[in-house]
């Protein structure tokens, strides 16, 4: 069983490519912002209490993101692997992280860190757009719908997400780059962060993901990467080109 994390801030590409490495490896993606909507599209105590942070842009409580996803964490045993997107996001929350997995026996195996300059994040999510039903990413510069405003896979509707807009926007990356991007260090002491370039094509970036997690191909753009830390996973293909 391998354990990966992908990190990155908010626009950084990091669901797009969760959803596309998940379905490569047949790994369970596991993403607090969807966890976060799902429990407040089903009005759950927990749902509307992170709802009032998330509209502010701010981070939710670790009290409320831990309780969401280490309780997801806990029907997924037996999984192949687990990727987490989105979570953690403070030292909190990877210390809490890394005693729950200890106590199962599983550990975090890696950690690739999507690097995108801030100044392509403000335009990233200026222009992101995510569909109502099954929260599909679009965005009008780099992966617009066929039709505007309208999902290509289920036909819902388009939306902005309210922490997308204004002083939103500005308040998350603050907070990405203040307090989120110290796990970087607390990773990289533990040999297992890779930093990769997120500020090019979505294919690109994928193909430089999967070098840096073991699997022999095109790496162009990767900055990290030692022999010992990678570890072989089985080659598939990818359904997604």
């Amino acid at each position: 069983m391998n354990n990966i994390i992908l990190i990155g801030a908010q626009g950084s590409g990091k669901g797009t490519q969760a959803d596309k490495l998940s379905q490569t490896l047949g790994m369970c993606h596991v993403a607090s912002g969807d966890l976060f909507r799902k429990a407040l599209g089903e009005r759950t105590s927990l749902g509307l209490r992170a709802k009032t942070f998330m509209d502010k842009g701010e981070l939710v409580p670790d009290e409320i993101t831990l309780a969401m996803v280490l309780e997801r964490l806990s029907e997924l045993k037996g999984a192949p692997g687990i990727l987490l997107d989105g979570f953690p996001r403070t030292m909190a929350q990877a210390q809490a992280l890394d005693h729950d997995l200890q106590r199962v026996g599983q550990r975090i195996d890696k950690v690739v860190y999507l690097e995108v300059p801030r100044e392509a994040l403000l335009k990233r999510l200026a222009g992101r757009y995510i569909c109502r039903a099954h929260q599909h990413i679009y965005n009008v510069h780099s992966l617009p719908p066929k039709v505007s405003g309208i999902c290509d896979l289920d036909g819902s509707p388009l939306y902005q997400r309210s922490d997308d807009t204004g002083e939103a926007i500005q308040k998350r990356l603050d907070i990405f780059f203040s307090e989120t991007i110290h796990l970087l260090d607390y990773y990289r002491r533990q040999h297992k962060l890779m930093v990769i370039n997120g500020n090019q094509d979505i294919d690109l970036v994928y193909d430089d993901l999967l070098g840096a997690i073991g699997i022999p191909v095109g790496i162009k753009g990767l900055k990290e990467l030692q022999p010992w830390q990678v570890s072989q996973f089985p080659r598939q293909t990818s359904s997604q080109h």
